[in-house]
């Protein structure tokens, strides 16, 4: 089983940037598609963004775009999600994923969430 342990939520002002990490203690990625969810109070929990265990194309959902970049290493069993301009609907517990497609919502393991607050 993959253990995934996210860091680097926070708050911020609109206009700000953080960077999210995921990391798998004592576990590889291998075969795994790792990706990032987020969600709002009463909110269903939304895709954010996928990166490929293969090394093809990211996927982002289209609110994102332009603005956050996933990225892996899997060396360090990480991956990222760097967030810039954030804004207040960006507030949200976000979640890193793990699955054989979670851009398409197939994931098998889940981290325990990281509160991202963005101040107005």
């Amino acid at each position: 089983q993959v253990q995934l342990v996210e860091s680097g939520g926070g708050t911020v002002q609109a206009g700000g940037s953080l960077r999210l990490s995921c990391a798998a203690p004592g576990r590889t990625f291998r075969g795994y598609d790792m990706g990032w969810f987020r969600q709002a109070p009463g909110m269903e929990r939304e895709f954010v963004a996928a990166s490929s265990w293969s090394g093809g194309p990211s996927n982002y959902a289209d609110f994102v775009k332009g603005r956050f970049t996933i990225s892996r290493d899997n060396v360090k069993n990480t991956i990222y999600l760097q967030m810039n301009s954030l804004q207040p609907e960006d507030t949200a517990v976000y979640y890193c994923a793990a699955g054989p497609s979670p851009s398409t919502g197939w994931v098998e393991y889940w981290g325990q969430g990281t509160q991202v607050t963005v101040s107005s």
